[in-house]
């Protein structure tokens, strides 16, 4: 099992130990677990701690680090990520979107509560030249919950499907198929 790190700036969410330095794959969950479904992003990245995962691929809470995580894109090939949104689906409602070189076309209308962040973290990483391929995962949620740490049973429903298929995106992706 991974051991969870204190990251070195407020705000920039915790990083996974025993990651490979040449993980050229990062799995990145967003959200903040103190609000209820807005944390799916991070409940997520909990699971995925507790399963073998290929070399290449290294595991990071980003929390609500928004822009902070900037410096965690250079010498990627790819990022999958995952966060909730508020995009009038149904809780639970799971979307899959992946940007190659161009734009995302359309992303969600909100990426939760730090959706301006995170949106400036793409734009910004764009703008340097080392945004990677994106494969964003997104879950609805319908209601922030402040000082909630509980997934409502819509979202927390939706989190094996999440898991398993970021997992199989990041493995694919390093090169390597995980079974099951």
């Amino acid at each position: 099992m991974r051991e969870l790190i204190d990251a070195p700036e407020a705000g920039a969410g915790t990083m996974l130990a025993a990651a490979p330095a040449e993980g050229r794959v990062l799995l990145l969950g967003i959200g903040n677990v103190l609000m209820g479904d807005e944390g799916v992003g991070v409940h997520a990245l909990r699971r995925l701690e507790r399963e073998p995962l290929p070399a290449g691929i290294r595991l990071l809470d980003g929390g609500t680090g928004g822009v902070n995580l900037l410096a965690e894109f250079g010498g990627l090939t790819a990022i999958v990520l995952i966060d909730a949104t508020r995009d009038g689906t149904p809780a639970g409602t799971v979307q899959y979107h992946y940007r190659r070189h161009g734009g995302f076309g359309r992303l969600p209308p909100e990426l939760g509560a730090h959706d301006f962040g995170l949106k400036d973290l793409f734009v910004a990483a764009a703008l340097l030249g080392i945004l990677p391929e994106v494969h964003l995962y997104t879950v609805a949620v319908e209601t922030i919950r402040p000082m909630c740490t509980e997934l409502s049973a819509a979202v927390a429903g939706a989190l094996p499907w999440v898991v398993t298929s970021a997992r199989r995106q990041a493995a694919r992706l390093a090169g390597m198929e995980v079974p099951g």
